[in-house]
């Protein structure tokens, strides 16, 4: 028994030590004009051009809210998010996600007690939310007092990393106990849990701590997440925003590293990252309100030169599914193409062509590096199933 322990031990400290974990630089306050209330919990889409969003989170009179972009740290407020809003206080619509397909995912108490599934679904489409219906599986307790807090949904949306949470008003401050697994996609409406759920979260949950707010990156390999000590919440209570990585789609989360870290006071919560994996967003407590900040990513996250200069080359559609077109209104010769994903592994060449058959990749984020003539360009592109 000791050998197994010991030898255990050493594959995690050889692991840890194998992986890269990111970092990032300052904090920047997000500017949504227009916005007079607290901004917490953000939800960026994957085109990056909407920011999802609820208010002061008192589960009363909590709603969805969304802004467009004008550039990394600056959006217009739009206004309510509709459909997804319950219309009868006291409510909670919170916890905005979604997928690269659209569907969309919160949480909502809508009903609780004659149901206790708290997870939703619909399809979001200019700032509204239809065909809503619960999201059903094996990963809901069906437990009173036992809710889906917070969910994180791949952008194939095929996984679903969610938050099981024990509330009792009684004798904890908000969620007694939580814990963290992953459901597979059966259909719209259902996800059941996969089999090796707490194999690949095994480094992750841990009963020192309550854990909420998941995020997966478009690659599958870095996993972010709030968590604090799970003993009573005093004012030295220390919140983190952490994240676990892993080499591969399909393998366990490493030993989670601390990003950032703060008391209560100014607690900071819910990282959401943009699909180049070059932002994150989150939100912060200040004196009487919340709101959203950002980051962004210092190490880099390929060998591409991401500074080359930019040609004239338009690429569609994008997001894509089976092929890339490309087009130029310049009669260049000789132009090459090749495919890299975000780590600088080059997967396509082509040569002379205007278009590029992407069936084979795997869904996520590629860049484009063209050659043409004795100049050279890059441009980025997502790959949906």
């Amino acid at each position: 028994m000791k050998i197994l322990i010991l030898t255990t031990l050493i594959l995690s400290i050889l692991t840890v030590k194998s992986q890269t974990y990111p970092s990032y630089g300052s904090e920047i306050d997000v500017i949504i004009n227009g916005l007079s209330f607290d901004a917490m919990e953000p939800f960026i889409s994957i085109d990056g051009s909407t920011l999802f969003f609820n208010n002061l989170n008192d589960g009363v009179n909590t709603k969805l809210y969304y802004a467009v972009k004008i550039n990394d740290s600056t959006f217009n407020y739009v206004g309510e998010l509709n459909g997804a809003n319950q219309t009868t206080p006291p409510y909670l619509d919170a916890v905005a996600d979604m997928d690269s397909l659209n569907n969309f995912y919160w949480t909502s108490t809508r009903g609780y007690g004659t149901e206790l599934e708290t997870l939703f679904h619909g399809n979001y489409s200019n700032g509204s939310v239809t065909n809503i219906g619960r999201v059903h599986g094996d990963f809901n307790k069906n437990i009173p007092g036992w809710l889906i807090m917070d969910h994180g949904i791949s952008h194939d949306g095929q996984l679903l990393y969610y938050n099981n949470a024990r509330f009792d008003n009684i004798n904890c401050q908000g969620p007694c106990e939580t814990e963290l697994g992953i459901a597979q996609k059966v259909n719209d409406s259902t996800f059941n849990q996969i089999p090796n759920s707490n194999v690949i979260l095994q480094n992750i949950n841990d009963a020192n701590y309550n854990y909420y707010a998941p995020c997966i990156s478009s690659d599958d390999l870095e996993l972010y997440y709030t968590r604090y000590p799970r003993d009573t919440i005093t004012t030295n209570t220390l919140f983190e925003i952490c994240v676990a990585v892993r080499s591969s789609s399909t393998g366990s989360f490493s030993i989670p590293a601390v990003l950032f870290s703060e008391l209560i006071t100014d607690m900071i919560e819910a990282p959401t990252l943009t699909t180049d994996k070059q932002v994150m967003y989150y939100h912060r407590k200040t004196v009487g309100s919340h709101k959203i900040v950002m980051r962004s990513r210092e190490n880099p996250l390929s060998s591409i030169n991401l500074s080359e200069k930019e040609m004239p080359i338009t690429i569609y559609p994008n997001p894509a599914k089976g092929l890339l077109n490309i087009k130029t209104d310049l009669n260049y010769h000789n132009i090459k193409l090749s495919v890299f994903t975000l780590f600088g592994e080059r997967v396509l060449t082509i040569t002379n062509q205007t278009e590029i058959d992407i069936n084979s990749l795997s869904s996520g984020t590629y860049f484009i590096k063209h050659e043409i003539d004795d100049e050279t360009g890059l441009e980025k592109f997502f790959k949906i199933e």
